[in-house]
């Protein structure tokens, strides 16, 4: 975890100059988390979780909030895969004591994160995307060529241990020819669905006719052993010459949306001009893509991330039809591949950026001509680095209620021998506020940050 060329990194880069101690190791009150981060909650996971989002406000309290959050359990099978829904408090900003937030043990369980219901999959969670005009209606992939649609609240509590039935999902969406495991978005303006996987292809469904019965026609209830209802695609659109890794609706359109492959390439469609790529780049990285996200607030934007160890910016209006177009920027800082990329849906010049190495990465892609004084060492655009996990971040998602608090969760198995691990964090302000605030605000301390006790 550290400062990239931020406003305090600079303030007490200055006050550095003036005395040493400041970072000298009997300083014991100044500790790396409760300067970088105004609140960080960890819960070792019992085995790893490949996808993390939040879910629903459903309390709000004068020093936190408590909101539903959904992750996977990806188990060995001693017992079954589950989808979990949990009930997590979230600390307000400016909140948290310094002495709370150095507690950091990433061996522990936190108290703000409460498992509140199990769903038993049928196969491994590999990915969980909310519906946004009801985020109680979540759509999961597996290891299979279906989606599948759940009414988390309508759905019953089930104690996962060998043998224990699957819970049945409320919807099933066909499709694919060959299984969709990753690839999944669902659309913010209509209840549609898309998806992608190894047969190449790009589906997209409607679910309108059906989210307003779920939760009275529940198929997870076991007193209804109907068949569950199956939905069929409406449209299969083909252009990938491989797997389809991710996709992503535009934040105003049902009928456009992008997605990215094994193929090295991003393509664009638009649903009313048939089923052929609108826009296709053919080399938009020099690997395997494995995430794409398209800017809420700035739609001419579409961020990409690779096996090539890139993130990359692309203005759609550069990009045409016979896929001539270049990146406005190639982000480099991870180490390994990029596994998962997301905007911020509060600032339009926002984004994280998660990879193998272990790093989950806060942009500016407004500073990338900012290269002056201790910013220089580090790369163009880079704001913060959070390194609290122990292996690679697989997957993070901004909070929509709290906009600058992330959940991340990591599969360590390769460097602890199995588990995951859970985070819940928020930058301190005084990273991305404007540096003259900063300054200032620093100033009225200043007697304090320069004081270290003796020895």
């Amino acid at each position: 975890m550290n400062l990239a060329g931020s406003p305090l990194e600079k303030s007490l880069a200055v006050k550095k100059q003036k005395t040493s101690e400041i970072v000298a190791p009997k300083c014991g009150f100044i500790s790396l988390v409760p300067v970088l981060y105004d609140w960080l909650a960890n819960h070792n996971l019992l085995w790893p979780s490949l996808s993390c989002r939040w879910g629903p406000l459903i309390e709000e309290a004068t020093y936190k909030n408590r909101q539903r959050l959904y992750l996977s359990e990806q188990t060995d099978g001693s017992v079954p895969n589950t989808l979990v829904i949990a009930n997590c408090e979230i600390v307000k900003p400016r909140v948290a004591a310094a002495e709370h937030i150095a507690q950091f043990n990433e061996e522990a369980r936190s108290p703000f994160v409460k498992k509140f219901k199990t769903i038993i999959h049928p196969g491994e969670v590999n990915r969980i995307r909310e519906l946004p005009q009801n985020s109680k209606i979540v759509a999961t992939h597996t290891d299979s060529p279906d989606v599948l649609i759940w009414d988390v609240e309508a759905q019953p509590n089930r104690h996962a241990v060998l043998g224990a039935t699957e819970s049945r999902p409320d919807l099933i969406l066909t499709g694919h020819q060959e299984n969709a495991e990753f690839a999944l978005d669902m659309c913010r303006s209509e209840p549609f669905v898309l998806s992608g996987g190894k047969d190449k292809s790009v589906v997209l469904w409607s679910i309108q006719d059906h989210i307003s019965t779920l939760a009275t026609d529940s198929g997870g209830n076991d007193d209804k052993p109907t068949e569950i209802p199956k939905i069929q695609a409406r449209g299969i659109y083909q252009g990938h010459q491989d797997t389809v890794e991710d996709v992503q609706f535009c934040p105003s359109s049902a009928q456009e949306f992008c997605s990215v492959g094994d193929d090295s390439c991003l393509i664009l469609w638009d649903a009313r001009t048939g089923t052929s790529p609108v826009v296709k780049v053919e080399k938009a990285h020099n690997a395997d893509l494995h995430c794409v996200d398209w800017n809420p607030i700035d739609e001419n934007l579409i961020l990409t991330g690779s096996a090539d160890n890139t993130v990359r910016l692309f203005d759609r209006r550069n990009l045409t039809s016979d896929g001539v177009g270049s990146p406005v920027h190639i982000f480099t800082n991870h180490s390994a591949a990029v596994l998962c990329v997301q905007w911020s849906p509060d600032k339009s010049s926002i984004f994280g950026s998660s990879a193998e190495d272990g790093v989950l990465n806060i942009w500016d892609h407004n500073k990338i001509g900012e290269r002056s004084g201790p910013a220089s060492k580090f790369a163009p655009g880079l704001l913060f680095r959070h390194s609290g996990h122990r292996d690679k971040v697989v997957d993070f998602h901004w909070n929509s209620h709290d906009p600058w608090t992330i959940v991340s969760v990591s599969d360590d198995g390769e460097s602890t021998g199995g588990g995951g691990t859970l985070q819940i964090w928020r930058m301190i302000d005084l990273i991305y506020r404007p540096q003259e605030e900063v300054i200032e605000e620093l100033e009225k301390f200043k007697s304090h940050i320069l004081t270290c006790p003796t020895s």
